[in-house]
């Protein structure tokens, strides 16, 4: 190859070290600037204060997971309720009327108090002039072994039927 004169290699060297020195300021901006960055992204504000952001998601998860083990307790509850509400005596129905013709007043009753199976009792209380005689009678799936009258079948139906449905 041919010899540079003198003039064009030191201005080539020149070149080279202010875009060497070019280079080294724009790496240590940028260093500069990942260097803020990640401390920015290596805290979070928290209600608790300032924490790393991999202590907050640790924190995050542990309160996620006892939030599930909680969920999970209370759906077995809730569960257990429905299982015992199934079994209370929640329909219920009263039909009074009047069991002689010569009295007044519907002193007489029937009252249905039955469990979401239909099964349970029907109460009947029936008033004359100079007594008053109750009966009970079991009741199982909206039936009675016993033989029932027009008002404890009523009684029964409704019951079952629920309020909002009459």
């Amino acid at each position: 190859m041919f010899p540079l004169p003198a003039t064009t290699v030191d201005e080539v060297a020149l070149g080279a070290a202010g875009g060497a020195l070019l280079a080294l300021l724009l790496g240590l901006t940028a260093h500069l600037r990942v260097s803020r960055l990640r401390r920015g992204f290596a805290t979070i504000d928290t209600p608790d204060g300032r924490h790393s952001v991999l202590d907050a998601l640790g924190t995050q998860q542990r309160e996620t997971a006892a939030l599930r083990s909680e969920l999970a307790a209370a759906r077995s509850e809730v569960a257990a309720t429905r299982a015992d509400l199934s079994d209370a005596l929640r329909h219920v129905s009263v039909v009074r009327y009047d069991a002689f013709g010569d009295m007044g007043g519907r002193l007489s009753f029937t009252a249905a108090l039955l469990d979401d199976a239909g099964d349970g009792l029907v109460i009947t209380s029936i008033h004359g002039r100079s007594e008053a005689r109750t009966y009970a009678k079991g009741v199982k799936a909206g039936r009675s072994e016993q033989s029932l009258s027009p008002e404890e079948e009523q009684s029964i139906e409704l019951a079952m039927r629920g309020p909002a449905r009459r």
